[in-house]
Parts: structure tokens; C-alpha cells; sequence
């Protein structure tokens, strides 16, 4: 696997996943050294860094997705702010940064803020996590308490919600309780691989229209 870790150089190949032993200072160094970009995606937990640089797929479905997430929202009238790309940090304890992330109940909370202080402002509601080569953990988001997370892995949307201090899979998401969300990912993400994603997001607008979902 082609990697350069180095205080002048920071280099993974595309899809490759580098675990390393490193102290919270090391992982804020790191970070540091990346600058401004958001390649290697850098995570800290339990005294190790772990480095991945994504695929093409992997950001083509992560924009997907949450663009779905974002027609959903826009058709029921609800009010939310997203980010991307974010990173959330409990000091000494964990550095994550997840794909797209939506406040949805606690957007005022938010309203304004340049930065997001995760010890004490409210987390994001909803966190997309795209998995393409092992790197995501859902336990990652428990020191956040993140209400709820979804994980699309193996060409299939996992739905997790917090309860008593773990994630349980659900088959619904409370913010769209009536729509069977693996499904239409699946028909969204086939349109736009055999077309394209702005015919996707098209088509399902439609479908809302209609009332076909």
C-alpha cells in the first residue's frame, strides 16, 4: 500500500486505510499539517490515528444521499442546516470527521455559528457515513450522542438511532417514518449510476409530487 506519513508529507493512495499508533498531540498534528484540504480523512480514538483517502464512489454517494436527505426535508417544509466537510474533536478523547451531517430539531441552536464547540453545543440530529473500505464505526458518534445515524455499507442504507447509550438498527428514520428509505436509495443510486445524479434527485421530486412515496 503506497502511504508517506512524514512532518512534511501526508500521502495515502485512493481507497487505502493507514491505522497507526498516536497520541491526541500526534492526531492535532497531523490535522495541522493537512491544512485547509479534507484528504487523508483523519480519525482519533482509543490512542490511534487512522487515515483514509476515499474512492470517487464513495464521494458520488455521499452527495447522493444527502442530497436525497435535503429533497426530503425541503418537501416537508422543514428547516435544517447541513455541513460539509466537518470535523467534530472531544479533546483527548476523539476526532471525527463524518460525510454530511444535518441539525433538523436543534438547527436555531446553530443558527450563525462559524464554529461548533461539541462539548457543550448540541450535535448534529442526523450523520451520513458512507463505508467503502472499513474505516467508519458507528460507536464512533456514541461520545457525541449523536440521536441518529445513517451508514450506507455494502450497497445497503443501515439506519441506527441512539437508545440508552447505544445504536439499535431501526428499519425507519423518525425524520421520515413513512418512506421505506433503503429502497428508494437503491432506485435513487441506480438512476445515477446508469444516468446521472441531477436525473436522480429530478426523478424523485417527481415521485414526491405525485405522491408516489
Amino acid at each position: 500500500m503506497f502511504a508517506i506519513v512524514s512532518h512534511k508529507n501526508l500521502q495515502l493512495r485512493p481507497g487505502g486505510v493507514l491505522r497507526l499508533p498516536a497520541t491526541w498531540d500526534e492526531y492535532e498534528s497531523l490535522s495541522a499539517q493537512r491544512g485547509d484540504g479534507s484528504l487523508p480523512r483523519l480519525k482519533y480514538r482509543n490512542g490511534e490515528v487512522l487515515l483514509m483517502s476515499p474512492l470517487p464512489h464513495h464521494g458520488k454517494d455521499a452527495s447522493l444521499i444527502a442530497d436525497i436527505i435535503k429533497t426530503l426535508l425541503d418537501h416537508a417544509n422543514s428547516e435544517y442546516d447541513s455541513f460539509t466537510p466537518i470535523t467534530m474533536k472531544l479533546p483527548e478523547e476523539s476526532g471525527i470527521e463524518p460525510d454530511y451531517c444535518f441539525y433538523i430539531d436543534n438547527w436555531e441552536a446553530v443558527l450563525g455559528k462559524k464554529r461548533i464547540d461539541w462539548r457543550s453545543d448540541p450535535p448534529p440530529d442526523l450523520v451520513l457515513e458512507i463505508d467503502v473500505t472499513s474505516y467508519s464505526d458507528i460507536n464512533d458518534y456514541l461520545p457525541y450522542q449523536v440521536p441518529e445515524v445513517w451508514l450506507y455499507k455494502r450497497n445497503q442504507l443501515r439506519i441506527y438511532q441512539l437508545q440508552e447509550n447505544a445504536y439499535q438498527l431501526k428499519a425507519q428514520s423518525r425524520y421520515f417514518p413513512a418512506i421505506d428509505l433503503p429502497t428508494l436509495i437503491e432506485s435513487c443510486l441506480q438512476l445515477a449510476y446508469d444516468r446521472n445524479t441531477s436525473a436522480a434527485i429530478r426523478d424523485l421530486r417527481q415521485r414526491l409530487r405525485d405522491g408516489l412515496l
